[in-house]
This record gives structure tokens, sequence and C-alpha cells, in this order.
């Protein structure tokens, strides 16, 4: 089983020498997989969980592809509606060329109403434009000729029945965000039977997972999946690997943007995990 992290591309701490810390720190630490999330109009609904700067994705993915060797990079997640599926293509093409086959592309269909209205974009038509898109993206990449030979893994998000039935649809694997061990065996479960609902192959099972070290066990039914002692948290991922998960990303983010100014607090409990692997 592969194990990510969820980079934080935002907020008042980060800067292009953060950035650059958190890939070494990442790589360094002999983590598989760095990935960075997505806004593009950094709206008052947007602000208030991930203020500005906020660095774009494929920018700031394609810079740190050239501070790096060995790990992956990818999106958690790019908002498909967002952007011409052309454009995305073309992107994730040449990133992934640029950076010797290493993209993981994972995308959702967004949440935040006033970053759509600003892009002038219909909210209410994001699940519709999110299928569209992908099967566009699909498309466009099977013209070798055009984009070369790429097989860049689809990660479809969304922890909702519709996003589930998405990821069968059209991704390689499910990017279920932040559930409690219970919720995702039961989300297991459900991949499996919309797959065989839908005479489709089960799509790999790639959640984000918190990442919230505490000296003291946390327990109760709303602790989610990456709380707790380091023990909980090495048992957890053991429990995802037995479910089937193929890759499992630690998001260290826990809301508070101020936490961006601090980011050694991140590196420590990343490295803690890192040694116990």
């Amino acid at each position: 089983m592969k194990i990510g992290v969820n980079v934080l591309n935002f907020g008042p701490g980060t800067d292009p020498g953060v950035l650059r810390d958190w890939a070494r720190t990442v790589e360094g630490l002999g983590f598989d997989l760095l990935m960075v999330s997505d806004h593009v109009a950094i709206t008052p609904d947007v602000a208030e969980r991930y203020p500005a700067p906020f660095y774009e994705p494929f920018t700031t993915l394609a810079w740190l592809a050239g501070l790096t060797t060995r790990v992956r990079l990818g999106t958690t997640v790019l908002i498909a509606p967002y952007r011409h599926p052309l454009l995305t293509a073309r992107m994730a093409a040449n990133l992934d060329e640029l950076s010797d086959g290493r993209l993981v592309l994972g995308v959702g269909v967004g949440w935040a109403r006033q970053e759509f209205a600003a892009l002038g974009i219909p909210f209410e038509r994001r699940g519709r434009l999110t299928d569209d898109h992908l099967r566009d993206i699909r498309a466009a990449w099977a013209d070798t000729t055009a984009y070369g030979d790429r097989k860049i893994p689809v990660w479809v998000g969304g922890n909702s029945d519709a996003g589930l039935r998405r990821a069968v649809r059209l991704g390689d694997a499910w990017h279920p965000l932040r559930c409690t061990m219970p919720w995702l065996r039961q989300a297991a479960v459900r991949l499996h039977a919309s797959a065989a609902e839908q005479h489709l192959p089960v799509p790999a099972l790639a959640p984000r997972i918190a990442l919230r070290l505490t000296p003291a066990p946390v327990t109760g039914p709303q602790r989610l999946a990456g709380e707790g002692t380091i023990d909980q948290i090495i048992d957890d991922l053991d429990q995802l690997r037995l479910l089937g998960a193929e890759s499992v990303v630690l998001d260290p983010y826990h809301g508070d943007p101020s936490e961006t100014c601090h980011p050694q607090a991140a590196w420590q409990a990343l490295a803690t995990v890192a040694a116990h692997l």
C-alpha cells in the first residue's frame, strides 16, 4: 500500500520556500505521493477555509517536479468543471511527461458556490459537467499522436453515493476524504456493490484520511481515521490495507489557516508515522 501526503499549498504561512521544504520533507521521509488542493478564485467562501495565497496546482506541481526525483505528484482534488477538459488534458499530460510519469490526477465536483459564480459555471450542473469533462479528458488522452502514450491514474473524489458511482464509471480509484473507519468499511462494501450493479470493474480504494497525532488515545464514534496515538494511526493504516486500499493519503491540515505558519508540527507527525511504517 502506498502512503501519500496532502501538502498545504495555501494560507498565510505558505510561500515558495515552504512549499519546497514540504516537498523535500515528504520525499526525504520516504512517502510515495505528494498531493495539493485546487481553487482558482479565492472567493469569501473559499477564503474562510483556504485563504490566499493559494498556489494553483498544475503550476505548483510542475515546479515541485523539478525539485524532486522519486515521489509521485497529484491533486486532491482538481475541481473538474473549473477548466476546459482539453486544457486539463493537455496540462496533465505535459506535467506527467515532464515529471517522468509521476502524475496522479484526483478530481472532484467542487463545493464553493461563490467560486462557481465568479467563474461563470453553473453550480447546479457541476456533477454532469464533471462526468462530461472526465469522458472528454480520457478521449483526448486516447489520441496518442497529440498526447503521447500517457497512463495517468484518475482518482475520483466525493464521499456521496454519486461520487462513488462516478468513480466506478469513470475512475481508476475512488478517493473519499476524511472519514471514520466504520464509514470506510461500509464504503468498501458499497464500492463493490456499485461496481457489480453497473457491471464494471471495482476501482481501487484510495482514501485521504486525517493525520492528527495525539499523546492520548482518541475514542468515540466520531474519531476520524488517522486521529489519535501513533499506535491508533498505524492500526488504521493496517485496517485500510486489509480493506484493499492501494493508496492512502495523510492529511495533516485540521482546518485552521494559522497552521500553515507552523508546518514543523505536521512534519514531525509525518516523521513519526514514517518511523513506524
